[in-house]
């Protein structure tokens, strides 16, 4: 049986994304509604994954009453570093799960963040229709402050057409082994994977947080990459799966991790007994 094998070279370099207003990760509070709507009260969570560089969000809304009746929407939108304000708009119905009668409603929200002590806060209103016909929704006072866990299942980002093939792939079962703990001190993770030697066709197939990324895609000198945004205090585990063994067996892949202030290299092989698992967590 192969074992994973692994090897750990730390570089120190520049700050890959560290700069600007940190609003990744979860935010909490109400959604206070005019009269017109199926509750006077909602709770909202907005599971946001920003990126600094471009000043882009993304991400994914829950309205719920509690975490068995709700509705839950992704979304995008833009903050403006200047004037600490954010604009989000709610893009597609993934799940509802609320009483007969009761419509989803998409949404527009027009956010300001501030600070309160110690608190994150973003305050503001948003507006929207119900889901399938134009009728206005009644409009919305919000309020939502930085919190450190989730009544619901953290996202990983993936494309409609990953989304769907994942749907219809079946892998053998192997046991999975975590080779190694990244530590960051940044939200943003970038992975690039490579062939580690001799290139000899070896393909793999990568799933972060049981969300396919990549597939049956072949190891070269060129990077295939991965890249995503983690929550602080969370654990994120990457899982090579090996599609084959190549013509030099085990199915060896050089993973250059770029995370905060630092960089890692990491030799990694699966072969068809194990996948090789590297675990990320962001601490602050």
């Amino acid at each position: 049986m192969q074992k994973i094998l692994f090897t750990l070279l730390f570089i120190t370099s520049a700050s890959f994304a560290g700069y600007g207003q940190d609003l990744n990760g979860i935010w909490k509070g109400v959604l206070q509604q005019e009269s017109g709507g199926c509750f006077n009260q909602y709770n909202i969570e907005l599971q946001v994954k920003f990126i600094p560089t471009a000043n882009t969000l993304s991400g994914v809304a829950y309205d719920f009453e509690d975490p068995a009746t709700y509705v839950k929407m992704d979304f995008s939108g833009r903050y403006n570093s200047t004037t600490k304000r954010m604009v989000l708009i709610e893009n597609n119905l993934l799940e509802s799960k609320i009483p007969n009668g009761c419509f989803p409603c998409i949404k527009t929200y027009d956010l300001v963040w501030s600070k309160n002590g110690s608190e994150d806060v973003l305050t503001g209103s948003c507006k929207g229709r119900e889901y399938g016909s134009a009728n206005n929704c009644p409009g919305y006072k919000i309020e939502l402050k930085k919190a450190s866990r989730t009544d619901f299942p953290i996202d990983i980002e993936q494309t409609p057409e990953l989304a769907a093939l994942q749907l219809t792939i079946k892998l053998k079962p192997r046991q999975n082994e975590v080779v190694h703990t990244v530590k960051s001190d940044t939200s943003l993770i970038k992975i690039d994977l490579y062939d580690n030697a001799e290139i000899d066709n070896d393909t793999v197939t990568v799933f972060v947080n049981n969300k396919l990324l990549l597939y049956k895609q072949r190891l070269t000198d060129k990077a295939l990459t991965v890249l995503f945004n983690a929550f602080p205090a969370t654990n994120y585990e990457l899982m090579m799966y090996a599609d084959n063994l190549g013509a030099i067996p085990p199915n060896t892949a050089l993973l250059v991790v770029t995370a905060g202030t630092k960089k890692y290299e990491l030799r990694v092989s699966s072969s068809e007994q194990k996948n090789a698992v590297v675990r990320f967590r962001y601490d602050k």
